[in-house]
């Protein structure tokens, strides 16, 4: 048994506390349950958006273009990791989509110094199924809008 004590200035950052620690605690659960783990901070993103753009390329018309925003949107979390660690966002998905492409893949930006290295020396790691759900429940979202805007713009 472990306790934790949470202190915040106010009720809703101790709230707020409460409900990271929570997440925190349920993503170590995850990963401990299911024993699987992928590379953190991005790579997986990275290489999903990779392989999506290739299969944009062999889509005409509408489709691919939301094919391809498809993969910018995946990039969402690697772009943010990289400004969040003050990086420059294009320089570093340049840099991480250049690793891929060369196969490099699993390679991150780290920190300040903006050099490559690989996530899984470094601990940085996410849980397989977490990840999994992630990606999966963001595609059924995207799905769901394609859908919506032929149903708009057949009627």
């Amino acid at each position: 048994a472990v306790t934790v004590f949470l202190r915040g200035g106010t009720e809703h950052i101790v709230d707020e506390l409460e409900r990271a620690v929570s997440d925190g605690l349920d993503v170590v659960t995850a990963a401990v349950e299911s024993g699987e783990v992928v590379p953190g901070a991005g790579v997986v993103e990275i290489g999903i958006a990779s392989r999506v753009r290739s299969v944009a390329a062999s889509i005409e018309g509408r489709k691919q273009l939301a094919v391809e925003a498809f993969a910018d949107a995946v990039e969402v979390i690697p772009r943010t990791l990289a400004e969040n660690a003050g990086l420059d966002q294009i320089d570093t998905l340049v840099d991480l989509r250049a690793a891929n492409d060369s196969g490099r893949a699993g390679i991150i930006a780290k920190g300040e110094s903006g050099e490559l290295a690989d996530p899984v020396k470094h601990g940085i790691l996410d849980p397989a199924a977490v990840k999994r759900e992630a990606i999966d429940s963001a595609t059924e979202a995207a799905t769901m809008i394609i859908r919506i805007d032929d149903i708009i713009a057949a009627s």
